[in-house]
C-alpha cells in the first residue's frame, strides 16, 4: 500500500522544501523503505526549460529527457532514486493536458472547470506511474497563499479525503524567526501560515520549523496548541553548516519517527535502530578535510548560484572522495572581455567553464580555457564549456582566428553548429532553427563511446560506453575532428555512430577534458562520478605544485 506525504510551505519563500522532502526521503529509505518524490510547481510554463537561470535556477534533466526543477537533484542526491518526466508537473502542463482534452471533445460538451478538471488532472498526476512505492513525497511549490497554487492544494485536500488519514500525511513548513530587537523567537508566523493552510481545508499534521536556534519547549507548546498538532510533532529545523547533515538532524529531532508514527508503522524496538553512519561519514569528511583547493569556475550566472546547483554539489562530492575542502571561485566570464583577468586563475587549481547559452560572455570563457591549456591547469569543460575549449583549440593550434558558433550568428569556420538531426534508440529526431525552444533540445540520457586507452577510458574504470545527460541544441563539428587530433586535441568519446563528438581530452595535459553532456547531473555524495572524482585529484596534486 502506497502513503503520500505532501510538503507544503508557507511565510517565506526558500525556507528548503526540496532539501526536508528529499531528506525525509533518506530516512525512510534508510528503514528500509521504498519512496518516490515528486515536485508540484506552480507556475504557468509548461517546465522551466525556457525559463532564465536568474528566474528560476538550475534546469534539471532526467534520463528520459525531461527539464524539471533543481529540486529532483535534491531528491536524487539524497536518495539515488533516478527521477522521471512524470515526477515533475507545473500548471502549464496541467492545463496544456485539459485544453487537449477538451480540444478532443473528452469531456462531452460539458463545462471545463478548476474544479473537478483541473484538481482530477493534478491528482492522477500524483497517484499514476508509481512502481509499488511505500512512500510518495509530494512537494509543492510556492507558498500557501499563493492564488497559483491554489488548484494544487485543493487537489491534495481532495486526495486526502480520498484515501484517509491512514495513507496520507500533511507536513507544513514554516519560519520561526528571531528579532533582535526583541530578543526573542516569534511563533506568529506560523501561526497564521498553519490557519491559511486550514482556511483551505487542509489540517497540517506536522509542522517543520525551520529557525536559527533552538525554540524553547514552552514555544513548541504554544504553536502545537494553537496550531493545532501534537507538541512532539512540532520539529524544528535548525540551520546547520552542510546540507548533508540535514537528514542527521531531522532523525535526532525525530521527524522520521514521528512519520511512521503517523501511519502505524513505527514498532518500538525500531525507533532507534536506524543506521545513519554512511551520512556522519560524508559529513565528518566535509567538516575536517586533509586538504584545500580552489577551483575557479567562470560562468555567466555567477550571481544566482542556484543556476549551477548540481555543478557545486558535484565539485564538492570531487572532494569528499578525496577529501578534501572545495573552495569555489566564482568568475564572470565577461570580465576577461573587458580587462585582462589571467590574475582571478593564477592562484586557482583547477578551472571548469559550465554549460550556458548565448553569446554573452563566451569570449570570457574562451580565453579561460586558453589560460588552462597554455598554463597546465587542470581544465573541465561541460557542454558549452567542450564547445568554447575545443574553439580555442581551433583558434591557436589550427591558426584559425574567425572559428566560431554559429550560436553567435553566420560564420565561416562553424566549429560548433546547429543540431538538427540526432538518433535516440531506433529513432530519428528532427529540429529546426525556426522550431519552438521549449523542449527542442537534445535532452536525457545518451549513449557515448570511448576511446580505448585513453584518460576518460581509464577514469571510467576502463568501460567503452557509457550513459551520460545531454542538454543542448548545438554540437561540435566533427568535420575539425582529424585536424585537432594531428595537433593533440584527441576526441575520445563519440556517439555510437561516431557522427557526434561527446569528449574531448589533451592527452599531455595535466588534466584537461571536456564534455557534451552534463556529469554533475548524476553525481551523490556516496558516489561522486568519477569526472569530478578525477578533476579534484589532479587539481590535488596541481596544489602541491604550487
Amino acid at each position: 500500500m502506497t502513503r503520500f506525504i505532501f510538503i507544503t510551505g508557507g511565510v517565506v519563500s526558500s525556507l528548503g522544501k526540496g532539501l526536508s522532502s528529499a531528506a525525509l526521503g533518506a530516512l525512510l529509505q534508510a528503514r528500509g523503505y521504498r519512496v518516490r518524490l515528486r515536485k508540484l510547481d506552480p507556475y504557468l510554463n509548461v517546465d522551466p526549460g525556457t525559463m532564465s537561470p536568474y528566474q528560476h535556477g538550475e534546469v534539471y534533466v532526467t534520463d528520459d529527457g525531461a527539464e524539471t526543477d533543481l529540486d529532483l537533484g535534491h531528491y536524487e542526491r539524497y536518495t539515488g532514486v533516478p527521477a522521471r518526466r512524470s515526477d515533475n508537473v507545473t500548471t502549464g502542463r496541467i492545463y496544456s493536458n485539459v485544453i487537449a482534452k477538451e480540444r478532443r471533445g473528452d469531456y462531452l460538451g460539458g463545462t471545463v472547470q478548476v474544479i473537478p478538471h483541473v484538481t482530477d488532472a493534478i491528482k492522477e498526476f500524483v497517484v499514476s506511474d508509481l512502481d509499488d512505492e511505500d512512500f510518495v513525497l509530494c512537494e509543492i511549490g510556492g507558498t500557501v497563499g499563493d492564488i497559483e497554487g491554489l488548484p494544487f492544494l485543493e487537489a491534495i485536500r481532495q486526495l486526502g479525503n480520498e484515501l484517509g488519514r491512514e495513507r496520507t500525511l500533511f507536513v507544513h513548513l514554516t519560519l520561526v524567526p528571531y528579532i533582535p530587537s526583541a530578543g526573542e523567537l516569534k511563533t506568529k508566523p506560523t501561526q497564521h501560515s498553519a490557519k491559511e493552510l486550514l482556511n483551505i481545508g487542509i489540517q497540517a499534521d506536522m509542522l517543520l520549523c525551520r529557525c536559527d536556534r533552538e525554540i524553547p519547549a514552552d514555544a513548541r507548546r504554544k504553536i502545537g496548541l494553537f496550531c493545532n498538532v501534537r507538541e512532539k510533532r512540532v520539529i524544528q529545523a535548525l540551520d546547520v553548516d552542510t546540507i548533508y547533515q540535514v537528514p542527521i538532524a531531522y532523525h535526532e529531532q525525530g521527524f522520521d519517527t514521528e512519520v511512521l508514527g503517523h501511519f502505524g508503522l513505527l514498532e518500538e524496538e525500531d525507533k532507534d535502530s536506524l543506521d545513519l553512519s554512511r551520512w556522519r561519514d560524508v559529513v565528518h569528511r566535509v567538516r575536517e578535510p586533509e586538504g584545500e583547493v580552489t577551483i575557479a569556475i567562470v560562468g555567466k550566472y555567477t550571481n544566482l548560484l542556484d543556476a549551477y546547483k548540481s555543478l557545486a554539489e558535484a565539485l564538492n562530492h570531487g572532494g569528499i572522495a578525496n577529501n578534501v575542502r572545495v573552495k569555489l571561485n566564482w568568475i564572470e566570464s565577461e570580465i576577461f572581455e573587458r580587462e585582462d583577468a589571467n590574475y582571478y586563475l593564477e592562484d586557482c587549481d583547477g578551472i571548469l567553464v559550465p554549460g550556458g547559452f548565448g553569446s554573452r560572455g563566451a569570449e570570457g570563457k574562451i580565453m579561460a580555457a586558453r589560460f588552462a591549456r597554455e598554463h597546465k591547469v587542470p581544465y573541465f569543460g561541460i557542454c558549452f564549456g567542450m564547445q568554447m575549449a575545443v574553439i580555442e583549440a581551433t583558434r591557436s593550434l589550427l591558426d584559425i582566428a574567425d572559428a566560431s558558433s554559429s550560436e553567435f550568428g553566420p560564420c565561416e569556420h562553424s566549429v560548433v553548429g546547429l543540431l538538427t538531426e540526432w538518433s535516440r534508440g531506433n529513432t530519428v529526431e528532427r529540429r529546426s532553427a525556426s522550431g519552438d525552444l521549449g523542449g527542442t533540445m537534445r535532452l536525457g540520457a545518451y549513449p557515448c563511446v570511448l576511446t580505448p586507452g585513453s584518460r576518460v577510458a581509464e577514469i571510467y574504470g576502463d568501460r567503452l560506453e557509457i550513459g551520460e545527460r545531454h542538454r543542448h541544441r548545438y554540437e561540435v563539428n566533427s568535420a575539425y575532428k582529424e585536424q585537432l587530433e594531428q595537433r593533440g586535441l584527441k576526441f575520445s568519446g563519440m556517439s555510437p555512430d561516431g557522427i557526434l563528438p561527446e569528449i574531448v581530452e589533451i592527452p599531455d595535459h595535466p588534466w584537461f577534458v571536456g564534455v557534451q553532456f552534463h556529469p554533475e547531473l548524476k553525481s551523490k555524495p556516496f558516489d561522486p562520478h568519477p569526472l569530478f572524482r578525477s578533476f579534484i585529484e589532479a587539481a590535488v596534486n596541481q596544489s602541491r605544485l604550487v
